[in-house]
């Protein structure tokens, strides 16, 4: 989604949660001598949320972080059928994506495809997951496989020019942003 879009979505949340907190915060005052724990679950829901809108980036490597870990099993999975070439590029509008059948949960997200490049010099294969899919202007976000030294190389460079966007996860595995 175009960035001056996703401006005004995060204004008209903000102001809510702000308008939400105010309403929690004036009830709870009123209430006071007969306060729920319902109420105070509701002031500091509200409160946290709006709070949480400020630290966005925060907020969103914690979720990567958290989808990584439940979802590294499956997309380990989904590495080892690309590798023994039971998954392969399908679409036909892009000759390296392939839209994972529906036995699989989402675990890329923007579609559950994932972009697969084999290096046929040295049949050494690259998956691309997408945590953050971007089809316009503004960059993607992904979790990236390879065993092609060549590929590993180019990342291990992203890695050394920006490592606050681009790191390696364990062996193999890299989260990558932009191209």
């Amino acid at each position: 989604m175009n960035f001056f879009f996703l401006a005004f979505i995060w204004l008209g949340l903000t102001l809510t949660l702000l308008i939400l907190t105010i309403i929690q915060l004036v009830k709870t005052i009123k209430e006071r001598k007969t306060l729920s724990n319902l109420r105070i679950a509701k002031l500091v829901t509200f409160s946290l949320l709006f709070l949480l809108t400020f630290y966005r980036h925060k907020t969103n490597l914690v979720i990567e972080k958290i989808d990584w870990v439940i979802l590294e099993n499956i997309r380990n999975e989904i590495v080892e059928q690309v590798k023994n070439k039971k998954l392969n590029p399908n679409v036909s509008w892009n000759g390296w994506v392939c839209e994972l059948p529906f036995e699989f949960p989402v675990v890329s997200n923007g579609g559950n495809d994932i972009g697969i490049l084999r290096n046929r010099e040295n049949n050494r294969t690259t998956v691309t997951f997408w945590v953050f899919r971007n089809f316009f202007d503004s960059p993607s976000t992904h979790f990236v496989y390879s065993d092609d030294p060549e590929e590993i190389k180019r990342l291990d460079e992203k890695v050394a020019e920006r490592p606050d966007e681009n790191w390696k996860i364990k062996e193999n595995w890299y989260r990558k942003y932009g191209d």
